[in-house]
This record gives C-alpha cells, sequence and structure tokens, in this order.
C-alpha cells in the first residue's frame, strides 16, 4: 500500500464523526462535506508518521476549519431572508454506534431542536459544546483542539450547557409517539379539517418556516393553534401538483417528506411534548432539500 492510499484508509476510518461534527457545527449538511474535503487535503500532505493520534489530529482540523466557516456564515444569515433552519439530514448520518444510550445522545445533539438553539452560541461554545455532549471528548483535548486552557474550556462548556438546557424547548422523545402524531397531523392538514388540526396543536404551538426567500411561507414564526390550524388548513386548499408523501427519519426524529412531480418540496418535523404538537417545522428552501428522497 503507497503512501497516499494509507493515509486515505486511515481518514475514512473517521469520516463518518467528521461529518458528524461538522454537521452539528454549521447545520448544512453541505458545507459540512466541504469542511471534511478540506480536512482531507490538508490530511493528504501530511507526514503520517509525525501524527500519534489520527483520530485526535483530524478532529481539530476539521473543528477549526468549522469555526472558520462558521463566522463567515453568521455574517451572511444576518441578510437571510424568513427564519433560519438548520438542513434536515437522514438517520443515515447519525453515526451508528451500538451502545443505545450513547445512540440516543448523538440523535438528540443532532435534533431540530438542538441545532436551533446551537445557532445562538458563540463559534467556541458551539464547538465545545459539540465535542464534549455529542462526542464526548475530554476536556483536556478540546481544550487543544482550540488552543485554549483546560479551565477556559470548562468555562466554556458551562456556559454552552446552562444556555442550551434555558433555551431547549421541552419535547417528548418517544418515536413511537411521534410518528403517531406525524400520521394524524398529515392526516387533518391534508384533509384540511380545523378541528381536527387543533386537537393535535398546543395552545401555544409554534409553526417555523424556512423558505430563504425561494419558495412560498411565511416569513415570520407564527404563533398560537388558532392561527397555525388556520395557515394549515388553508394550505390545504391548495394541494401541490403530483403531491406524494413519505414518512421518513430526518435530525433523530420521524418527518414527513413531501414531493411534487416527484421533486423534494417540503419537508415537515414535528416537536411534541405532552401528547400535542408544540412546533411545526417546514423546510422549503429548495437549496436545503437537494439531499433528500424517499
Amino acid at each position: 500500500m503507497n503512501t497516499t492510499d494509507a493515509l486515505l484508509e486511515d481518514f475514512e476510518e473517521h469520516r463518518t464523526t467528521l461529518t458528524g461534527v461538522a454537521y452539528r457545527m454549521l447545520g448544512r449538511f453541505a458545507d459540512a462535506e466541504d469542511v471534511v474535503q478540506e480536512a482531507w487535503l490538508r490530511w493528504s500532505g501530511v507526514d503520517r508518521g509525525a501524527v500519534r493520534d489520527t483520530r485526535g489530529y483530524l478532529v481539530r482540523v476539521t473543528t477549526r476549519l468549522a469555526i472558520d466557516r462558521l463566522r463567515q456564515a453568521q455574517t451572511r444569515r444576518e441578510a437571510y431572508v424568513g427564519p433560519w433552519l438548520p438542513e434536515p439530514v437522514t438517520t443515515d448520518y447519525v453515526p451508528t454506534v451500538p451502545d443505545t444510550a450513547e445512540r440516543a445522545v448523538l440523535a438528540d445533539s443532532v435534533s431540530l431542536a438542538v441545532l436551533v438553539v446551537l445557532e445562538s452560541l458563540s463559534p467556541l461554545e458551539r464547538a465545545v459544546f459539540v465535542l464534549r455532549e455529542a462526542f464526548g471528548f475530554p476536556y483536556h483535548d478540546i481544550a487543544e483542539t482550540l488552543d485554549r486552557s483546560e479551565a477556559a474550556v470548562r468555562q466554556l462548556a458551562g456556559r454552552a450547557r446552562r444556555h442550551v438546557e434555558e433555551r431547549r424547548p421541552r419535547f417528548d422523545v418517544d418515536p413511537a409517539q411521534r410518528r403517531d402524531l406525524t400520521e394524524r397531523f398529515l392526516a387533518a392538514a391534508t384533509g384540511g379539517s380545523l378541528e381536527d388540526l387543533l386537537a393535535l396543536l398546543a395552545p401555544d404551538v409554534r409553526l417555523v418556516t424556512d423558505t430563504g426567500g425561494k419558495a412560498k411561507g411565511p416569513r415570520r414564526v407564527m404563533e398560537t393553534a388558532d392561527k397555525v390550524g388556520r395557515f394549515l388548513a388553508g394550505i390545504a386548499g391548495k394541494p401541490l401538483p403530483e403531491a406524494e408523501f413519505h414518512f421518513t427519519e430526518a435530525n433523530g426524529g420521524p418527518a414527513l417528506l413531501v414531493l411534487s412531480r416527484g421533486l423534494p418540496d417540503t419537508v415537515v418535523s414535528l416537536e411534541v411534548a405532552d401528547g400535542r404538537i408544540t412546533t411545526v417545522y417546514l423546510m422549503r428552501n429548495p437549496d436545503k432539500l437537494t439531499g433528500l428522497r424517499p
């Protein structure tokens, strides 16, 4: 095996972890792939014998590249049209691990609810939270990755954790219940029954739509069951041409993929608490739907 092949083999062994870190940092799978590709270019020119910990080295490079890209992205998002939501990804992109508890943590860390809250963290806080909470890296390794003292990293971790816990909405993680409510939501929404919709929605439900200014949809967050229910019942009267509905798993939970003429049009994800829908996420920005298929 030549040097390039050996480097590629080592890199591919850790690609899933690198993609997971980059996606949680950036909220867009395309951006995450770009960062991982850049990490590969740097790795392909490294002296393999001088690297003692391949995984640690690659995570360090990927995290630093993601921080730089996140700082650039935050400036662009100030001009974004309407609410910004992370790009939905299928469950296939949640790294598969044998331990059920660890897999639950990974799935939770990639949920829309958590990723939306992570948007309000500083790039350094977000990096510490992702590396510590999602992937369990020791504080010492994170400090080395970010070129900070371990004490500073612990302080960042505590601040990020408190921020996420305070802002993350409470929701039920039972996949069976979420799937059931998603199916009932589809039936009520496509049927245009306001009464059936109101029976599923929490009184303070929120509807968040990401269009990026490239599709139709509310450009502000909509609140209260009456407003959200009437909006959803209204659009049921304007069906998409050649509409198809497919249940899938996105960001660690049940989701509904809506196709129009065979192409992805909308992804619907729900947050659920106490048997009611508390948040409806509608992803309609076509740029964030290109990687999804039934």
